[in-house]
């Protein structure tokens, strides 16, 4: 019981930390603010990039299951503060936070 608690939970958190994924109106709101939003967003797509990639295949091959779309990379940024942001978020973010969570 407290492992399927666990999971939904997980999953909670996942959907809502993928609001911001790119091609959003927020997202690219967020692109035209200057360099450092530019890294953050960039970042925070890295981090949330295998998520949005296992959302973007589910639309491709199952177009209608889920209600919204997804991209991977925010193509309204065009500067090499949200390419930084948006590898070191890949390279480090997720596995970061597995980091974390296993030790528990």
């Amino acid at each position: 019981m407290k492992q399927a608690i666990k999971i939904a939970a997980a999953g909670l958190v996942v959907l809502t930390l993928t609001a911001c994924v790119a091609g959003s109106g927020e997202s690219a709101h967020a692109a035209s603010g200057g360099l450092l939003s530019e890294f953050v967003l960039g970042l925070w797509h890295g981090i949330i990039g295998p998520i949005t990639l296992l959302v973007e295949i589910i639309n491709r091959v199952l177009p209608h299951l889920l209600p919204w779309k997804t991209h991977l990379y925010e193509t309204r940024a065009t500067s090499a503060a949200y390419d930084l942001g948006f590898y070191l978020g890949l390279g480090g973010g997720p596995t970061i936070f597995w980091q974390r969570w296993s030790r528990r």
